[in-house]
This record gives C-alpha cells, sequence and structure tokens, in this order.
C-alpha cells in the first residue's frame, strides 16, 4: 500500500478508508453473489470513485492555483519600478 500512496500523493487515510470499504463488499459480493451483493457492491464502487475523482480535482485545482499565483508573484518582482498594467483574468494554458 505504500507504494500505492507515494505514487498517489492525495491518497490520504479518508481514501484507505473508502479503499477498505471497497474491498470488503467485493469479498461479500465474491462469497455470495446475490442480488443485494451485486447492488451494494456497484453502489460503493460509484461513491468510491467519486470520492477519488473529487480528491484528485481537488488538490489539482490547488495545484494550478499555486502555479497562477507563483508565476504572478515573479511577473511583479520582475516588473518592479516599470509601469505595468496586469489584468486580473490572466489564463494559463501550460496545462
Amino acid at each position: 500500500m505504500d507504494e500505492f500512496k507515494q505514487n498517489k500523493p492525495w491518497f490520504d487515510e479518508e481514501c484507505l478508508g473508502f479503499f477498505d470499504q471497497r474491498k470488503q463488499a467485493k469479498i461479500q459480493w465474491v462469497h455470495d453473489a446475490s442480488q443485494s451483493n451485486v447492488d451494494n457492491l456497484n453502489k460503493v464502487r460509484h461513491e468510491v470513485s467519486s470520492h477519488f475523482r473529487n480528491k484528485r480535482r481537488h488538490i489539482w485545482e490547488q495545484k494550478l492555483r499555486n502555479l497562477k499565483l507563483t508565476i504572478r508573484s515573479k511577473t511583479l518582482g520582475t516588473c518592479i519600478g516599470a509601469s505595468v498594467t496586469l489584468r486580473r483574468d490572466t489564463s494559463l494554458d501550460v496545462i
């Protein structure tokens, strides 16, 4: 599991709980393939996937926000003393 966490910096203890929940639902389905277990597995898979997707999105939004702030501060730092007007809606097309 440590290798998994090293490659995914967004993976925290909360995610580990969701991961274990999905694993338990799958084990339950393997032992008894009843319709209720199939429905439970599909519900848990959907919840876990949504959580992971939202977690990754949140982390990447934070990184992008930090990158924009870093670029903006470097731009301001190089323009001190010059009459430069910066727009607030500066977009970043790097990614």
